[in-house]
Parts: C-alpha cells; structure tokens; sequence
C-alpha cells in the first residue's frame, strides 16, 4: 500500500489543521489528560513511510462529524439521576455529616488541562485548540452504553464579551458595561413550566440583592448529537445577565454573585426540582460551557463555541471518566474554578471538618453575611466539586488561588532536602497551616482559574503525570500526554514535567509564568508565618516511659480481664510488639465468624474493618516511600481560616498520636489547653437497658459544656483507681465517636481537640479507629503496664539471659511497642492512599459489620453499615460480659485465650479446623462417597460462620432426578484455584493442584513469582505414575500438564516476561489479595531458595517485597491501560482483575468493566496468605456474599454484566457454598485454602516460617519430601463438589447451573438464634435488579474483548516483518506513530515469545518511530527487537520488557537542549527482565522500578529512581530527584553528582554509597555510556567520556549488600579471584 494511501486512509487521526500554524501565537497550553476508553477506529494500513506533511497535525478535526473514535463499551446504562437524588432538607442550621454511602457512589477521574496566552490577548484560536485537544483525549474517557453519552466533558474560559455584545445588539439590548456585569450558565428543568418556576426564583433573588436582570438568553446547542441516556436528563440551558451596580471592585462584585448564587442554590432546596437546577458558572470573569457529552462532540453541541467571535485569552478543558453509576451533567468538570483528575481519599473527614467549621468562618469581606453562604460541601456531589466549593470559598475570601490550593493540598515538605535548606519561609507556611486545615489527601492534579491567574499543581505522591514545554514564541504547553497538539520540534526551547507537590502558575495580567519555588515562594512571604509559628506553635516535649509497674500482677490481670484482653492479644500482640518493635506476622486468612455471629464476646473494634483503596485511588507505600508520610498531629482550637493571624497559631503538636503517661499529665497541665478529662463509665445498678444511652447523653454534654467554657481538650479516660463491678467502662470507641459528632453537629468540634485514654487499645487497629472516629491523640496505659509486666515477668529475664531473645530494657520495651504501633498506623493509612494523619483524623475509613442504625447514628454517623446489628443495650450487654470476668469468685488466675487467631480446642471455632482436614484427607484418599457426607455433615453443623450460612435454598418447583441435571464434568470447568504463589507454596504443592485443574478442566492460578517453562508441555514419560520431567511428583499420567492456566501479574511483577504471559490461557491482574487488601505481597528470605530466586529473577535469600498496587494500577485510567497491555501482548488470553469485597466494589467493578476486563474476580476477606500482618488478615476486607451481591447489581443496573465473568472466592468449601454464590449472581467458583487441604495441608498455620511439616507451604528439602499429595486427591474433591451442587439443583429442581445464576429469590433467611442479637437484616443480599439479558455460558463463551484495529496489527501483516519474524532474518522498517498508538511493539513482541520463547529468536526487527508515542511504548520486547524512536514518549516505557534494544532520541533538530529535556514519562522499565535502553534526555518518576535485568542509561530522572530493584544496571547522567534506591536490594545504580546533591536524595535503608573504584565497574559504567552516545549521539555523553578523568571521580556506585562482592563494586576482587574475571553483563 503506498504511503500517500497510508495517510489518507487515517482521516480520525491525522486530519488537516483548523487553522493555519504559521502565526506564532503566545500561548500557555496545558494539558493533563487522566483516563482511558478504548479506541475501536478503522485504523488505516500502514505504509512504511514517515512523509506525513507537518501541516497535519494529530488534533484538528476536518470533519466535525468523524465519528471514527468510539468507545468498545455497547451495554452501560445510565438511570436518570434526579430519581436516586432525595431533596435536601431545608433545615441548615445544624451540620449534617457526611455519608460513606453517598461519597462511594461517585467516584471519577479524568484528562484535564489549559492555555494561556501570556500576553492576555483573546482569540478564537484557543477555543480551537482545546476542542481539538479535547477530541485527542476521547480515548481517555468513559462513555455511556449507548455509545454517545460521555461522562462528561467541558471548557472553562474568560467571558466572550465582544461575542455576547454582539448578541445583546440584535436583541435590541444595550451593550453590556463589562466591569459591572455577571453572566450565569445555568442548567434549567426539562419542563416548561418548571423551567419558569426557577426562572422567577432565580430573578426574585437578583432583585432582592439589587441585582438588575439585563435579560437571558437560550443557549443554542445541537440535542442531535447528545447520546440517549444523556438526552433523558438534558437540562434547559440558559445564560443570564445581570447587572451589579453598587460595587467597583471586582472581587466585591464576585463575592456578591457568589452570595447571590448560595442564596439560590438554598431556596430551590426545598422545591421538588431543586436538584435540576445547577449553576456551571455565575461570575463577572468566566463562563463554563460543559455537559454529559463525549469530548469530541462538545464544540459541536455548543453553536456559541463555534463562532469566531468567542474569543478568550486562556481556557481550561475537562474530560471526565467517572466510575459511578450515572454521570450527571453537574458533575461534569470543569468545576467553577477548578479542573480535577483523581481522587480525593479523606473526603468523608474534610466534609465532617467543613462542616464543623461552619460555626467559627468569619471575615470581614462577607460584612456579616457568613450565615448565608452555607453550607460549604455536599456529600452528594463529587469529591471534585467539594473540593471546588472550598477552594472557592477561600478564594471569594481574598486568598489567592494559588494561596488556597498550597492550604488544601500541600506538598510532602517535612525533611525536604531542597525546601529546607532554600525556601524556609515555604516551611513555615506549611506549618502555620498544617493545624488549621486537614490536607484533602489523595491522588489530584488540579487546574485552577479564577480569570486572572491560571495554573496546575499536583499532590504530595506525583501520581498524575504532567509534562509541559515552552516555545520560542514565549508560549508554553503543559501536558499530562505528549503529542496533543502538533508542534514545530525546532521552536521548542525547553521540556520539562510538574513532579510530585509542585505547581506552575501564570499571571494574565502581567504575563509571567512562575514556576514551584517562586509561585509559593511569593505565597509565603505574605505574612510573618515564621515569627507567628515560632511564638505560638508549641511542640509537646517527651517524657521518658515509666521504669517500674504502677500496679502489682492481680490488679493488671484484673483490668486485662475487665477490659476485654486474651491471652492471644498478650502473648501474640502486645509482647512481640514489646519485643521485636513491629506487628506480628501470621498466615492463613482469617476464618473466624464474623463478631457479629460469634458465640463469643468482642471488642467494638472487631466489627469494624478497614477500608483500603482499589483501582479508583491507589495505596502508597509506607514502607519505601514514607517520605510523604507524616504522623504528626496539632492539638488545640483551630482558628477561623478565613482570618490570619499569629493567634491561629496557638497550638500543640505532637510528633505521632500515641503518648505515655508523663505525656498526658504534661498535656493535661497546660494551661493554653485547659484539658478537661472526662470519665467514660455507665452506671448499671438500675438495669442495664437505657443505661449505655443515658450516660453517651450526660457525657455528651459534659463535653459541650466543657468546651463552651473554654477548654481546647478533652480527655476521655476510663482510667479508675479501682473498678466497680456496677459501673462498666463504656467502649472508648463508643464514647469518642459519640462525643465527636455531637461537636461537630453543635458547631463546635473545632474549639477542641479528643485525646483518649484508655485500656481499650493495644492494637494498630484500635488505634486507626479511634484516630478514624475523632481522637487525636491516645494513651494506651494498661498496653504500656502490659509491655513493662512483661518485661519484669522471671520467663522474660531468663530467655534474655540464655539468649533466646534479644536483650531489651523496660523503657526500650515500651519504645517498641510505640515503634510498632506507629509503622502500623502508617501502613493503615497507606492502605486507603492517605499519607497524613492529620487528615485521617476524623475520615471514617471505616466500614461496620453488624451494628444496628442506633449505635452508628450516636456514634458513627455516616459509616456504612449494610447488615444492621447490635443495639446499643445488646452493644452494652457485650461489654458487660467481659467486665464481670474482673470480679466473679472463680477468676481465672490466667488470661483467657479465645482463640480468635490460632484454633484451640474449646476457643473460637475456625472454618479451617483439624478436624475438618482430616474428614476431608479421609473421602479425597479413599475416593469415598459416605467419607465425603460425613465432610458435609461437619460443614451443615458447624456453628454460624459466615453470611451465607444464615440463609438456605426454596424453590418454586419440585424435585427432578438427578440423571437430568447437567453432569459434573461441565459444572467443574466453573471452578478454579486461588493464586498462591510458587514461594509461598512449594513446588510440588504448586504442581500438583495444576495437574488437577488440567485434567478436570477448570483452572489453576500461577500466583505471583512467574513459572518454570519446563511446566508447559504435556508429559510423555510417565511410568507408574513417575516422570523424569518432574521427578518430586507422584501419581501422573501420560499427557498431564503442570501449567497453570491462570497467570498472575502482580505488583512485584516477578516472574512476568513476554513468554509466560503469551502462555497464558488467562492472565489475572492482582489489584488486591483478601488477607491483606492494600497491601503488596512478602516473601521471607528464608524462602528465596535458588529455584525461587531463578523463577523471579531476584537474589537467594534476600526477602522480596512486593509494592502496594501502586506503580501501574494506581487509577482507573491506567488500569485500563495495564489491560490494554495484556490484549495487547496476548490477544487470545482473557484478563481477569481481581478485587476485594467493601463498600463501594460495585462502582469500582463498573469502572474495571469500562476499563475492558474479561472477568472480574471479588475476593472475600477470608481468603489465605504466606505471610501478612495480623492485623491486615483480622481487620480489612469485606465478606464476598456483600461484595459479590453489589458489584453484579451495579453492573446490571449500568448495563455493564453481559460484559463481564464474575468470579468469587473465600472460604469455599462445599457444593453448598458454589450454589449460594451462584443464586448471588457469580458464574466461577475459587477455591483456596480448601485446594491446598485436599492436597495435604493439615493447618499448622506456619506458613510464613518455612516449617511447614507437610512439606504443603515449605521450600526445605526435607520438608518437602514429605509432601502427601497427589493430583488425583483434589481432582476427587472437585468431583463430589460438582456431584453435590447437582444433587441440590435436583432437589430445586433445575437442570443446570446457568437457571439458578443471579436469582436470589431462591434464597430465604434460616430461622436461626444468634447469640448476640437478632436484627441482622439481610435484605441487601436477598434483593434483586433483575437478571443479566445472557446466560451465564454465554458471558462466560464470548470472545476475549479487544483493543480494537491497532499499529502493531499493521506492521504484523507487512511482509517483509513477518517473513523476518518467521524465517529469522534482518529486517528496518520506518513509521510514524502517534500519542493514540498504546502498547506499540507489545504484539509483535507476543508473536516473537510464542515462536521462540524469551530467548531464542535468530533474527532482528530494527524498527524505527517517529512522533509521540502512547503510554506503554515498547512494553514486553523480546530479544532481537531493536526499537527506537525518534520524537518523545508518555509513561511506562520498556514495561516488563525481556531483551532487545529502546533506544528514545529527541527528533531531529531541536530548539531546546536534549539533558535538560523530560522525554519518557512515569514508571518506565517496570519490571523489566532484559535488555538495555538508552533515553537521551530526561526520564519521569519512579524510573526502573522493580527492574530485575534490565541495563539502562538516562540523563535524569525524578524520585524513586531505582526503586525495588533486583538486578540490572542503571546510569544516570544527571540530577534524580528524591528518594533514589528505596528496597533496592539487586543491580548497581551509576549516577553523576556534579553539584555534590546526591546524598541527601539516596534512601540509605539498603544500599551503600561508594566511588567507581572497581576497574570492572570502571569497564561497565564506560562502555555502557560509549554504547549510549554511539546510539543516542548524546552531547552530554559524549563530553563525559572526552574527559573521562574529571567525571569518572564524579560518578558514584550505588550498591545493595547482595552485590557488595560482585566483581563490579569490590575494588579488591582482583586479589581474590585472579584470573576469573570475566565482565557481567546482564
């Protein structure tokens, strides 16, 4: 095909610009883009030419009407929103508290960004170019299922006024007087006469203000464009001009629409179409034209847009992908001052805080008017739009935009190398704040305008990219994409990228652009902040612990007793921490009852489990990236924000929130506090019903009082010198939720901080809930006594004394006990991506399991709680039971051990018992019908374990013979095994549950940590049952395969190259694993066994870590691009994504399914692990009945469900839980721990020891000769699992599975007794929306989803490639490819690891790319792959790549200078397992992470360079920003320090810092950089190596201990080894 052809062929994507380029303009344009549909578009055949005339630029539309980019999403359906919306109540006078349910239903994330002209000239060009660059995003958005309705798109920009006056004229209106006019873009009724009901509202309003209405206007727009789902809620849109007389100043004129805006927005509250009236805009400086479109069709929706007199000197675009059930057009973006990609975590905590600040907001531009302008958030609008009433707020209260976007969303700026040592007063600003406003945490970036200044900055993390670049023209472009917008390469004079925390801002009126440091630099110096925090701040002063115990062993017992402690919690919790200084590590999942249903008493904390971020937010990472972390906490009243001044200042900080007792008398002796402590006990000497509620009231008050007369501190203590059997100690959870949102809804939570102290709290999750639920601060006095009991107790001092335990002192004790609680609350936060817990504070990342609506309206307000449960009096009950074990005459005289952890005879029952593997190991070895119903009859008897158990079958038709029932062979290809890793589990367990699978048919799970080739051919050598092939096996046959069928890519990406995953029949994304959701995985290192090492591609015996699911699955939009990738490498594999149940999966799954997974696998918070912290396995998760019941309502209710498998595991057991998870709508079955027991576990519960003594969980290799197993065993499981669903489908009579999928009203609740109480509600579970329009076969038969017509197809079907490809040779090609062309290479690269695995390809494929390429450029390449590219190119460069060479250049003659330049974006190299890449220029953040043999040379990069790294060898020829080698524990890192700046920015936890002085290392660092100037023509490397004795001096060696004595950092290695050196090169 000739190249001509090749480009017209290609109109969606290279048509002719709308304009001609040639006038320079002086133009800021800024772009962040966040968020991916996929692209189905004719894409055209391509020639191999790169001839494309520069006039074509990517973006312009010829044809308006080029409908040739559509999304692949055919089925969601949108509802109508005003029907879920109920109006507000117009009661404002008390503060309302925000709702969980109503902030998890919206979620979004987006593509945003801007222009500016520099020097304030308005011109219809810019319009021009943001349509256009809105059109480029559209693959980045979310679109409805009628493939028209968008999520949302829109444009902010100053007023047109030369386009709106020539309107006024043929209205016969006078020109309007520009200062003193306002003009609203408001959306109106659908209903005539609705629309004139708001009309006169809206008017009557204006003129009580003494406003003059000069008149509205119809906005003229094309409905015929507008999607179906979109068109039932289009609203009547219309402008509205008034005219404000009595001020002059411009500000003054704002604040009054503003006010006249809040008055409106509160008198349509009480009308029943309240809610369909929505100001986009109402402002004398800018408009908002925006809807529920796609953004390619918003200029042609809007007639105004089009018209060349709309001119602007700036103008912000949105695009939004939101993951929530129905977009609304307010909800589209931009907002009215900002424009937002991401999510805000703390939202429920910043709503509560708005709130409570309502009462103490003053200022004197308001003139008194401050009542009429609340609220200021609504919990149900989006976190966007919150975020933007509050900047608003600020903004209208004479603060600077960029003022108010450093209070809400500071940067990290405690030990900021940079920060600290140059801009001290930027320091102090962020400390005068810190205590006065809770940072809005979380992953944003924001663009803001309020007409004067325009500007972006991004959060603490850096986890949205942004890029920008600035021409000679003076016109700068800020862009989260490269390649938005045609641009002439030899203009550009400089490129560069916003990393974490910075901003960039420019001023309209005087045309300077200010970059991070000026911008808050300019800010700061303001006010004296640093004088003002000198004088005023106080910082608490520490006090040393106590030497002794306060109270003798009885009255310590006694208290443990009354307050709820067992001997588990003693000996497990509090005493390793004491010991060890960090939380202990346990395995197995957590298979206890639910507290709700457990027979025995619980602590309140156990019914409530964490919340943790999946997909929409990413986790952060406490361990490796803590640098952003902050546990600091303010005490004290919190000042009127809208006022500054040194008395704001007036407070206390506490370096973290627990304290000891010398720290509490302080605090309680200060006299600026003027702590009140307030005792926590009820009184139940006239009868415990009634009596928790009375006493919450009476405390209640006396907290009001307390505070009213001026107290800044409340100490909630249930501390007494002797406790009265009468009088129980309320639960300290109970009470500080209580009294926290009694202040918050009386106005006055923010006079006074909440310090608790208590018995109540030993472990990091009691603290995280106290800290959740409004304390600020905790003194955990009997955990502490507990620490120094344990110290002084005789076994203690004996094991210290014999050396079986380190040696401690009793202060280092209790310094250990704090450590611990202190990394776990960091590893809390970082699970729900909060990085401070000043924001924690009061956030409620919370969910409850089984507390009825009494107790969390009193208490927890706001908090899901979707089962109901106990009431306050059954609530007290439980608390009383433990508080009388303190004074019965038959006291034990040792704690009680309830066996909530480990089983024991006579504690806690536990679903995986003794006795419940050996009933099993019985029927599946002697292939046993009657020993496989005695394993059923244990299971039927079992104490209530589960939800489910609470429920049982009823059918609406009689019985049918078995016979009829479709067989077990079809039910068993639904089932799969959980993904255990080869680490975790040994080789032989691993192999043989694969074997199984493979001869049923169903599935088994790689885990993470790749697999051995040697698995994926079928046996041929088998002889009784022994092959040579896997000689540790017995029992196989000729023709099994050990291949997994389900690989796993994990966060650590171990073991992911090219070929296992094109050996994939499915590849499953790990977003989040039951037992620790939020978390990465950890192998210990005794694990890391040669074998293990091998597969991984990592040292033996160094323990791997792997990163919270952080890196490429931050967000929705990347999510989707990770499956693109995975299509991309692999056509024919489904890609499952695998979540963990919580409020809110149902919108995250919509999201996913957007996003194009095949499957989406919900995981129980009961599922198995190795290894994880008690705490995680206990406390975080929800049950899968509640996770598995939304996510298949939602999807069915957006139209989502035909799209998807559903597939669900946690604690399977029997044909009996399948059934139940079918009748809830799932189509597969997981089955985990139960898989591992039928192959010989016998639940010793040592996994994470490497003890295992059945060789099950073990890599010993004595261990494992021990191993029990064969496949056959779990194949007869399976069999009698199939066997006994058809019999209970018989008895329901339905003759196959897919009949009974998705229908719950065969469910009905048992008629059955808790112990506890008997208003579990389960209703949730029992309701339906209806059916999918497909059978579950079907879904589950369809055909993997695709990336639609892609480059790498193109160049598969050229000949030439493919003839190389099959028969080995070399082969050049040339190609232009665009920002729209994603995962390039990543399919060839495929085709080339299936023919000839990861190493074997002969031939060479030397392809070169011009232009910008998309995210995941050179994903997966395999040798013989030598790719370059000449131009730039966007995040995740080199992901997962095994060999081959990338080699990124600028394009040919450049304006700017090539070292100085950012040309690759975020996260490259990810994973990768080989071959070298060399980028002249400068890379982004996090470059090399988790690199495990990849060679690279770059000339710089941003933080966490190196991060995780295993092996491989990074050259760095330049600065590297924060952070640099954090868990870097293989490889060696080169990096020059010309400015002596290095050290600082190292994370010195693993790694020593040392000269080049081994000649080997010499030899690599020299011929690494030769290669990189031979193949780059780098100036910078170049000069390097001219004078090669001055830089070599320069250069240091960053080494990790397992490569200490490597020939490459042993400069004595010579002596040691003479005559072996032999050069390593990867």
């Amino acid at each position: 095909m000739s190249s001509v052809q090749s480009v017209v062929g290609r109109p969606d994507v290279v048509p002719r610009l709308l304009y001609s380029s040639s006038n320079a303009r002086d133009l800021v344009f800024v772009d962040f883009v966040g968020l991916g549909c996929k692209f189905r578009r004719s894409r055209r055949k391509l020639g191999v030419s790169s001839t494309t005339p520069s006039t074509r630029g990517l973006l312009g539309r010829n044809n308006w009407s080029s409908s040739s980019i559509r999304a692949v999403l055919d089925l969601e359906r949108t509802g109508t929103s005003s029907s879920k919306v109920p109006s507000h109540s117009d009661d404002d006078s008390k503060p309302k508290v925000a709702n969980l349910e109503d902030i998890i239903s919206e979620r979004g994330a987006c593509g945003v960004g801007f222009i500016a002209n520099l020097e304030n000239k308005a011109s219809h060009d810019i319009i021009k170019d943001a349509l256009t660059a809105l059109g480029c995003m559209e693959h980045r958005g979310g679109c409805g299922a009628d493939n028209d309705s968008g999520d949302g798109s829109g444009v902010m920009t100053s007023i047109p006024w030369d386009f709106f006056n020539d309107w006024a004229v043929k209205q016969g209106i006078a020109a309007f007087d520009t200062l003193h006019t306002g003009v609203g873009m408001i959306f109106l009724p659908q209903d005539d006469e609705l629309m004139k009901e708001a009309k006169t509202v809206v008017e009557n309003i204006f003129k009580q203000e003494g406003l003059e209405v000069l008149g509205w206007r119809q906005v003229p727009v094309d409905t015929s464009i507008v999607g179906f789902y979109a068109r039932q809620t289009l609203p009547n849109i219309q402008q509205v001009f008034v005219r404000i007389g009595k001020e002059e100043n411009v500000d003054d004129i704002e604040r009054e629409l503003y006010i006249c805006r809040k008055l409106i927005e509160r008198a349509v509250n009480s009308e029943i179409w309240g809610n369909e009236l929505y100001f986009c805009s109402l402002s004398n400086q800018t408009i908002v034209y925006k809807g529920m479109l796609r953004s390619e069709v918003l200029g042609r929706f809007y007639f105004d847009l089009q018209n060349d007199l709309y001119k602007s000197p700036f103008a912000i675009y949105h695009r939004r992908y939101s993951t929530n059930t129905s977009p609304r057009w307010p909800l589209a973006q931009p907002m009215r001052f900002l424009g937002h990609n991401g999510e805000i975590n703390t939202i429920q905590g910043n709503l509560n805080w708005m709130r409570s600040r309502e009462a103490s907001l003053k200022s004197s531009v308001w003139r008194g008017r401050e009542n009429e302008i609340r609220p200021f958030g609504n919990p149900k609008a989006s976190d966007s739009a919150n975020l933007d009433s509050t900047a608003e707020l600020l903004i209208r209260s004479g603060r600077t935009p960029e003022e108010a976007l450093m209070i809400l969303v500071p940067e990290a700026y405690k030990n900021h190398p940079t920060l600290s040592i140059k801009y001290a007063e930027v320091v102090d600003f962020y400390d005068y704040y810190k205590g006065q406003m809770e940072a809005w945490d979380g992953p944003a970036l924001l663009l803001f305008s309020d007409g004067k200044t325009v500007g972006a900055c991004l959060d603490r993390n850096g986890l949205r990219p942004a890029r920008y670049w600035r021409t000679k023209d003076n016109v700068v472009y800020v862009a989260s994409e490269v390649g938005v917008l045609p641009i002439d390469e030899s203009k550009v004079m400089m490129k560069g990228r916003l990393g974490p925390g910075m901003m960039i801002a420019v001023d309209l009126t005087s045309g300077q652009v200010y970059e991070n440091t000026e911008v808050k630099k300019r800010v700061a110096l303001s006010n004296p902040y640093g004088k003002w925090v000198t004088e005023n701040l106080r910082s608490l002063k520490p006090v040393n612990f106590l030497s002794a115990t306060v109270m003798d062993n009885e009255a310590i017992l006694r208290r443990q007793q009354a307050y709820g402690y067992s001997s588990e919690d003693v000996q497990m919790v509090i005493e390793t921490m004491a010991a060890q200084g960090k939380e202990p590590t346990f395995c197995m999942g957590d298979d206890i009852p639910l507290a709700v249903l457990s027979r025995k008493p619980h602590m309140l904390y156990d019914y409530f489990k964490q919340r943790f971020a999946q997909v929409t937010n990413p986790a952060i990472d406490p361990l490796r990236e803590g640098l952003v972390m902050s546990l600091e906490v303010n005490l004290g009243k919190r000042g009127n924000i809208l006022e500054v001044g040194p008395g704001n200042a007036s407070q206390m900080i506490l370096s973290s929130p627990v304290l000891n007792e010398g720290e509490l008398d302080t605090l309680l002796r200060d006299p600026i506090l003027k702590a009140q402590a307030l005792p926590t006990f009820f009184d139940i000497s006239k009868g415990v019903d009634g009596s928790l509620e009375k006493t919450i009231y009476k405390l209640c008050e006396a907290a009001d009082e307390a505070v009213r007369n001026g107290s800044q501190l409340l100490v909630l203590s249930d501390r007494s010198d002797e406790p009265e059997p009468t009088r129980p100690a309320i639960p300290i959870l109970l009470a500080v939720g209580a009294v926290h949102q009694h202040l918050i809804q009386n106005g006055l939570r923010m006079s006074a901080s909440i310090v608790a102290n208590t018995a109540q709290c030993f472990s990091t999750h009691h603290f995280a809930c106290l800290i959740g639920y409004g304390a600020s601060a905790i003194c955990p006095y009997l955990a502490l006594e507990t620490c120094r009991q344990w110290r002084l107790s005789n076994k203690t001092v004996n094991l210290m004394r014999n050396g079986k335990m380190p040696t401690v002192t009793i202060e280092q004790a209790q310094k250990n006990f704090c450590k611990a609680v202190k990394a776990g609350l960091l590893k809390i936060l970082s699970k729900m991506g909060i990085s401070l817990l000043s924001s924690y504070c009061g956030a409620q990342i919370f969910e409850a399991y089984g507390l009825g609506k009494d107790v969390i309206d009193i208490a927890f307000c706001g908090s899901v709680s979707t089962i109901g449960g106990l009431t306050l009096d059954e609530l007290a009950r439980e608390t009383l039971s433990f508080w009388v074990k303190a004074f019965s005459e038959d006291t034990a005289k040792r704690l009680e051990n309830f066996g909530f952890i480990q089983f024991r005879p006579g504690g806690e029952y536990h679903g995986n018992n003794p006795e419940m593997s050996k009933l099993l190991h019985k029927a599946v070895r002697q292939k046993n019908e009657s020993a496989y119903s005695v394993y059923q009859q244990h299971l039927v008897t079992r104490p209530v374990n589960v939800l489910r158990d609470l429920l049982e079958f009823k059918s609406d038709r009689p019985p049918i013979p078995v016979g009829r029932v479709e067989p077990a062979s079809s039910i068993v290809l639904r089932f799969c095994t959980g993904g255990m890793s080869l680490g975790a589990i040994s080789r032989e367990t691993h192999e043989a549950i694969a074997i199984a699978m493979n001869r049923l048919g169903g599935k088994s799970n790689s885990g993470e940590g790749g697999e051995d080739p040697i698995r994926w051919k079928p046996l041929t050598d088998v002889v009784d049952g022994y092959s040579p092939t896997l000689p540790h096996l017995k029992g196989l046959q000729n023709g099994d395969t050990a291949t997994s069928a389900i690989k796993q890519v994990a966060s650590g990406r171990f073991g992911v190259t090219p070929t296992f995953l094109v050996n994939a029949d499915q590849i499953e994304i790990k977003i989040a694993q039951g037992a620790k959701p939020g978390e990465g995985g950890q192998l210990p290192g005794k694990k890391v066994s040669a074998y293990i090492a091998r597969l991984r591609n990592s040292k033996p015996g160094v323990p791997l870590i792997s990163p919270p699911p952080h890196h490429d699955i931050y967000s929705i939009e990347d999510l989707a691009q990770l499956i693109f990738d995975l299509h991309q490498v692999n056509p024919k594999a489904k890609v499952s994504v695998k979540l963990v149940a919580e409020a809110g999966i149902g919108t995250v799954a919509s999201g996913v399914a957007k996003g194009n997974a095949d499957i989406i696998q919900i995981s129980g918070h009961d599922g198995g692990t190795g290894a994880s912290p008690v705490s995680s396995i206990k406390h975080a998760g929800g049950p899968w009945e509640l996770g598995l019941t939304e996510t298949h309502q939602t999807l069915i209710e957006n139209g989502l469900r035909e799209r998807v498998i559903l597939r669900v595991d946690g604690g399977f057991k029997s044909g009996f839980d399948v059934l139940m998870a079918a009748a809830m709508g799932a189509d597969e079955y997981g089955f985990g721990s139960v898989a591992m027991i039928a192959t010989g576990c016998v639940m010793a519960r040592i996994c994470h020891t490497n003890n295992c003594p059945v060789g099950v969980a073990s890599q010993r290799e004595e261990l494992r000769a021990r191993f029990p197993g064969v496949p056959g065993d779990l194949v007869n499981y399976f069999i009698y699992v199939a066997e006994e669903v058809r019999g209970m489908l018989a008895q329901l009579g339905y003759e196959k599975l897919d009949d009974v999928i998705g229908r719950t009203d065969l469910l009905r609740s048992r008629d059955i007794s808790l112990v506890k109480t008997q208003h579990l509600d389960l209703s949730y579970i029992l309701s339906n929306v209806g059916l999918p329009k497909w059978s579950s076969t079907t879904i589950r038969n369809q055909d993997v989803h695709s990336n639609g017509p892609v480059l790498d197809d193109n160049l598969l079907s050229d000949p030439e490639i493919s003839d190389a490809i099959q028969n080995e040779k070399v082969v050049h090609k040339t190609v232009t490819i665009y920002n729209v062309d994603r995962a390039v290479c990543g399919r060839i690269a495929g085709v080339v690891a299936k023919k000839y695995g990861d190493t074997g390809f002969a031939g060479q494929l030397n392809i070169t790319f011009t232009g910008s390429a998309g995210q995941s450029f050179g994903c997966f390449l395999t040798p013989g792959m030598n790719i370059r590219l000449a131009g730039e190119a966007n995040d995740y460069v080199g992901k997962g790549m095994a060999g081959g060479e990338l080699v990124v250049t600028p394009a040919e003659s450049t304006g700017f200078c090539p070292e100085d330049a950012t040309i690759v974006g975020n996260t490259c190299l990810y994973g990768a397992t080989g071959g070298q890449v060399f980028v002249r220029g400068k890379a982004g953040e996090r470059f090399a992470v988790r690199n495990s043999l990849a060679q690279a040379v770059v000339e710089g990069t941003g933080d966490h360079c190196c991060e995780y790294m295993t092996g491989g060898c990074v050259v760095v020829l330049g600065k590297v920003g924060r952070n640099v080698a954090a868990g870097m524990t293989g490889g060696l890192a080169y990096i020059l320090d010309e400015d002596d700046t290095l050290i600082p920015k190292v994370n010195k936890e693993i790694v020593k810092i040392q000269r080049v002085l081994a000649p080997v290392g010499q030899m690599q660092l020299k011929s690494l950089i030769q290669a990189h100037v031979e193949k780059t023509g780098s100036s910078k490397g170049s000069s390097i190596l001219k004078e090669w004795d001055k830089y070599l001096p320069l250069f240091w060696q960053l080494v990790p201990p397992s490569e200490e004595d490597t020939p490459e950092a042993c400069a004595e290695y010579e002596q040691v080894a003479t005559g072996q050196v032999t050069l390593q090169s990867a």
